[in-house]
């Protein structure tokens, strides 16, 4: 079916006196709670309304699929039941129309719940054909790009983002049934940090200044701290100018919490809950499959100590790495990495030799200090840092520290993090120099958690891929013809 032909057929409608886009319709019901509960529904008359995604006529019996937001149920339409004027408007309809469709709850002689229709309405009008492999769309760069064909055919897809919507409210409900305050923070920054990360630059016209699109918002969540604010967190779209893969999009989602007088072994505690909490909640069991796992959401969750645990595997102790050590490690373990420094060698030593393992939920503890510019010293071990990171299913999902409150080694690790990156180390922050200043004004004891919301639910989805679980991921711009 051409695009002229569904045009020739819009302007019928309007012959035949119908808006082929009226302003409103009766939607009063849904196609799974008809389908669910079909012993309240039998006989009874029901207002549905949705896309016709397939048509198909049997004599003088009509049968088209109607998906909406739940679900698909089936319509029939025929003579005697339906009205003249809907069963004229079925002529001129096509598969991606949206209709409205109101009559009695049936079955079929093959026992298929259905809807007698008595009257349709034409609510939209497609004026372009579906793909020829709508049903299941395959073309993974058509179904990114284009999201809203894989939402219009793909009921599994549209469950991934329902879970998403769960998520978020389960992890707002959790914090703010603690008392903590929900803030918005500047995602437009003159200065950016909190995360070693490549930034997106922009220019900011009216104030003739380049600026950072956020690459994390701890440091204005501290400020909140530092300004009186006990308990606060945010739920936030940060932008890192980095590599895509399954588990990596630019534009991500995470949410961010601290809490004064608080240190990371409290988070702990925290993180346990509120995963568990989330878990059963959405599954009313602490067990799921992920992939060839199944994982076991059981508290308390694993812990493993970073250095020992490399250390046992490897016999490379990494609580103190030069450079020059760094580059020999590099070398001896065949590590693909663009910096070979202390920093990137650490982390890829943990993740060719750790990661992979860390199955169910797992708290990474006390990584190297010189990975945690922004984390306290442990207590007993100066030379490793009162951090953990989340790993589930060997994703990292989540990540915290018992921050740094002592301006003054604060500042010693800004200058040794400024060092890394004149040597060349360009995902190293700029000196900040402004939340310096905030924290001299006294920062008291505080602990941070930071969530991956997209990582969370790529694992609560069951998928493997984080682009199924962000509506509109980054993709490479489709390139069009000019119109000539």
């Amino acid at each position: 079916m051409t695009e002229e032909s569904r045009i020739e057929k819009l302007e019928k409608l309007r012959g035949m006196g119908i808006n082929p886009y009226p302003y409103a319709y009766s939607q009063k019901n849904h196609a799974n709670e008809i389908v669910e509960d079909y012993a309240a529904f039998e006989g009874k008359t029901v207002g549905v309304a949705g896309r016709a995604l397939r048509l198909r006529r049997m004599g003088k019996l009509y049968f088209i699929d109607l998906v909406d937001i739940t679900g698909k149920i089936q319509v029939m339409a025929l003579s005697g039941v339906t009205d003249e004027n809907s069963l004229n408007l079925i002529e001129i309809m096509d598969a991606g129309d949206i209709i409205g469709v109101s009559g009695g709850v049936t079955k079929t002689k093959r026992g298929e719940i259905s809807i007698e229709a008595k009257t349709i309405s034409m609510l939209a009008k497609s004026l372009r054909t579906l793909p020829e492999k709508f049903h299941g769309l395959s073309d993974t760069e058509t179904r990114y790009r284009k999201r809203y064909l894989d939402f219009m055919v793909n009921h599994d897809a549209r469950k991934f983002f329902i879970t998403r919507a769960k998520i978020l409210k389960y992890v707002r409900d959790f914090l703010d049934g603690r008392d903590y305050l929900e803030f918005e923070t500047p995602i437009l920054q003159p200065t950016y940090g909190g995360a070693n990360a490549k930034p997106f630059i922009t220019h900011h016209n009216a104030l003739e200044s380049d600026f950072y699109l956020r690459v994390a918002d701890e440091l204005y969540l501290k400020r909140l701290i530092i300004g009186g604010f006990e308990k606060v967190y945010e739920v936030s779209k940060d932008f890192r100018n980095e590599d895509i893969d399954s588990t990596h999009n630019p534009e991500f989602t995470q949410v961010e919490l601290y809490e004064a007088y608080k240190d990371y072994n409290y988070y702990m505690g925290l993180a346990e809950e509120l995963i568990n909490g989330l878990v059963v909640k959405l599954f009313s069991s602490e067990k799921i499959p992920y992939l060839e796992y199944e994982i076991d959401f059981k508290k308390p969750f694993k812990r493993v100590r970073w250095v020992d645990e490399l250390k046992k595997k490897t016999g490379i102790d990494i609580s103190e790495l030069s450079d020059d050590e760094a580059q020999e490690i590099t070398r001896s373990e065949h590590l693909d990495i663009a910096m070979k420094n202390a920093y990137h060698v650490a982390d890829a030593l943990f993740d060719k030799y750790i990661k992979p393992d860390l199955i169910n939920p797992t708290f990474v503890i006390d990584f190297p200090s010189y990975m945690c510019p922004l984390a306290k010293d442990k207590r007993d071990n100066v030379k490793l840092s009162e951090r953990f990171e989340i790993f589930i299913a060997g994703r990292e999902a989540g990540n915290s520290y018992s921050e740094l409150t002592d301006p003054i080694e604060q500042r010693k690790k800004f200058e040794a993090q400024d060092k890394e990156r004149r040597m060349g180390d360009s995902e190293v922050p700029p000196f900040d120099e402004d939340f310096l200043e905030s924290i001299e004004y006294g920062m008291p004891p505080t602990a941070g958690l930071g969530l991956s919301i997209d990582r969370l639910t790529m694992i609560l989805t069951n998928n493997s891929s984080i682009k199924e679980v962000i509506a509109f991921p980054s993709v490479k711009p489709e390139r069009r013809k000019e119109k000539e």
